[in-house]
């Protein structure tokens, strides 16, 4: 494989970025990072205990620690938390050595698939208006990603092939 590039997963909370990295992974024969997971290893608790008890400023620092230390490894797939992409020290490591994908789906999609979950610390105190408000604002950023898989007519095989092949194709 001649790409040393990362593979970084970002959208927002419910787009599938872990489901479809640990796809990817056995894929590509590539070392799987969820960057959630590390986050809650590192702190052996859980990210709602941590924004709950901590907040979210030294959530958000952590979450930027962490995610730098694995951007700068090569050949990973990393799939960021649906907030990461947010942070620019993130964005600017992610311009180095990696290639973003944007998991994007519909509003209607991601609000069905965020409101079954409990263990998403932002989007249990936000009401469906700021939901939608927090998707619209972050999609901007998103957009900014080097590719955009549109995600709501495709199963996660399709999602899965498509990134690879662009993947192959640098």
């Amino acid at each position: 494989m001649k790409s040393k590039k990362n593979i970084v997963l970002i959208g927002m909370m419910g787009s599938g970025k872990s489901s479809i990295g640990k796809i990817l992974s056995k894929k590509l024969n590539l070392d799987f990072i969820d960057i959630d997971e590390e986050i809650e290893k590192s702190e052996n608790n859980t990210i709602s205990d941590i924004f709950n008890k901590k907040g979210e400023n030294y959530f958000r620092k952590l979450e930027q620690n962490i995610t730098i230390y694995f951007l700068k490894l090569e050949n990973k797939i990393i799939s960021l938390g649906g907030g990461g992409y947010i942070n620019l020290q993130i964005r600017k490591q992610c311009s180095k050595n990696c290639s973003t994908y944007w998991l994007n789906w519909k509003i209607e999609t991601l609000m069905k698939r965020i409101s079954k979950s409990k263990k998403r610390p932002l989007a249990v105190k936000l009401n469906s208006y700021e939901m939608k408000k927090l998707i619209i604002e972050r999609a901007k950023i998103y957009n900014l990603s080097d590719y955009k898989i549109n995600c709501d007519k495709l199963d996660k095989d399709q999602i899965v092939k498509k990134i690879i092949k662009i993947y192959e194709s640098q």
